[in-house]
């Protein structure tokens, strides 16, 4: 079986999305060293990382909906002049250096801005 990076994360990429059978027949492909599979490669693993991408984001919105929080909030919406948090900090916080780290964040103080 030649090695391929591209064509290998394609079967990485089937697996992932539970299609064995599909993920076999590239593997096949892949060792017959079929040239129309080669130029279907990129098309191929462009659609695969949108199917993974929209399956994350529907998995998301499943779970944030099974939460049952009253609404979706992020970073990019909050308005840090309104606020008296620490702007640098949160974003800081946001990058998750602290874990490469391995420091710890203590986080004191309910999520009612009047407390």
């Amino acid at each position: 079986m030649r090695h391929d990076p591209a064509s290998a994360a394609v079967v990485v990429m089937l697996r992932g999305l539970n299609m064995f059978g599909m993920a076999q027949a590239v593997g096949e492909l892949i060792e017959q060293g079929a040239p129309a599979f080669d130029a279907a490669v990129p098309i191929l693993s462009q659609l695969l990382k949108a199917e993974v991408a929209e399956r994350e984001v529907r998995s998301i919105s499943c779970q944030i909906k099974a939460a049952r929080f009253p609404a979706y909030k992020d970073l990019a919406g909050f308005d840090f002049a309104a606020s008296e948090v620490n702007e640098a900090l949160i974003r800081q916080l946001h990058r998750g250096d602290f874990m490469d780290g391995a420091d710890n964040v203590v986080l004191i103080g309910g999520s009612d801005p009047d407390s």
